[in-house]
């Protein structure tokens, strides 16, 4: 089992004296990196059991008692319940144990939807809990860390590598293309290259299916496919609330409550424009990201395959860089995705703002950028002169190139 890029950290968090909650979509691998970090004495329950979910959906006070018949120890008992959001009330019998003897107990409960657990109004555990949210393979897991002699090691943005990870890739270097074609879901990355297009299908199929009839969040199926469809193919762009509503026959508040329904599940990124002042010019409707390149692809019916990136691969490169941005933030705990367009036709890819610094980035697809890629960063530094005072052009270039005197351009290698 490879080591992940989130794992040293997270072990060091579950030792703090808080109920932990680790969310993020299926098959990013929660269960599998808890199992790993909690001891092997820890007590489990497995939501996912049709069983265990009648049986404490029926009387979650069950889960007080096999807590409570724990024998006192002096170090906390770990209790892990998987899948947590299928039994809202479990939250409440946490608190219970949590305030009653906050050093016997340290909870961790995984989710992969908070959609339920709004609905129902469930208690989050606020002032009591911590929030740890489990991505897809970022580069660093595939890559591996920058030695410290590396060119890598040296990237302007304003990431900075966490002391606690992985100094060489844990899973198997793969290639650009090979990433645009099958994502970053950990299980894909690991499978045999001819049986990842079928486990891709069967995630877009058979789990959303699965999950979303189980919590009863969808009415009209068919009718839920298809938005997914149109959702998938139209991934990366700026979202058109009134031609999906079109396509798929369903209603612009039922459009947008769906697409909050993907965000809710973690399979979505709505990345929202950046307004750095009240201009009427600039767009306000959100771009919207598919939280997984593969996945995107069988989602919208399309082949999970080289011939498909090959196809057309700007845009998904595009989105790549997106996803591994928005990734990135979220372990880094700061910091906000943006993108830039106004209606007469000036546009950034992305804009990163984090730590008071306001950062515009272009994807290029080209190994060959020029100082004409860099003309719309050029137009954006001049307009934001005051926050912005560098941008980057991300591309396939073999090394770093000065394109301009404020504009970079940088290999995808270096994000």
């Amino acid at each position: 089992m490879q080591d992940r890029w989130f794992e040293a950290g997270l072990r060091a968090r579950l030792a703090r004296p808080y109920v932990h909650l680790v969310f993020g979509a299926r098959q990013t691998g929660k269960s599998t990196l808890v199992d790993r970090v909690l001891p092997s004495s820890a007590l489990r329950f497995d939501l996912t059991l049709a069983s265990e979910r009648v049986r404490l959906g029926s009387d979650p006070d069950e889960l007080v008692r096999d807590c409570r018949a724990l024998p006192r120890s002096t170090s906390p008992h770990y209790v892990f319940i998987d899948e947590a959001q299928t039994v809202p009330a479990v939250f409440d019998a946490v608190q219970h144990l949590y305030d009653s003897d906050k050093k016997r107990w340290r909870f961790v409960l995984c989710g992969s939807s908070a959609r339920k657990l709004r609905a129902s109004g469930a208690n989050l555990l606020p002032g009591r809990s911590m929030l740890h949210r489990l991505q897809p393979l970022v580069l660093s897991e595939r890559e591996g860390v920058p030695s410290p002699g590396s060119s890598a090691a040296h990237s302007p943005l304003p990431f900075a590598w966490p002391d606690d990870a992985p100094r060489s890739a844990p899973f198997a270097p793969t290639g650009l293309n090979e990433r645009l074609a099958w994502g970053d879901l950990p299980g894909v990355a690991t499978a045999p290259v001819e049986d990842r297009a079928e486990l891709l299908r069967s995630y877009a199929l058979v789990y959303l299916e699965e999950e979303i009839r189980r919590e009863a969040l969808v009415r009209d199926w068919s009718a839920f496919v298809r938005f997914v469809r149109l959702a998938a193919a139209e991934s990366g762009g700026i979202v058109n609330y009134a031609a999906i509503s079109r396509g798929s026959g369903l209603s612009q508040p039922t459009v947008k409550s769906y697409y909050q329904l993907l965000e809710d599940m973690f399979l979505g990124v709505r990345v929202t424009p950046w307004v750095s002042s009240p201009r009427k010019n600039v767009m306000t409707s959100p771009r919207f990201l598919l939280f997984d390149l593969g996945v995107r692809h069988a989602a919208a019916g399309l082949e999970a395959s080289l011939a498909t990136v090959l196809a057309d691969p700007g845009p998904l490169f595009e989105q790549w860089v997106g996803l591994e941005l928005h990734r990135r933030l979220q372990y880094l705990g700061r910091g906000d995705l943006h993108y830039y367009r106004t209606h007469d036709g000036a546009e950034v890819d992305y804009v990163l703002s984090i730590d008071k610094r306001v950062v515009p980035i272009e994807v290029k697809w080209t190994d060959r950028p020029s100082p004409h890629d860099a003309r719309q960063l050029e137009s954006f530094l001049e307009l934001h002169s005051k926050s912005a005072k560098l941008g980057y052009v991300i591309c396939r270039c073999p090394r770093p190139q000065q394109l301009t005197e404020r504009v970079l351009a940088l290999p995808w290698q270096m994000l």
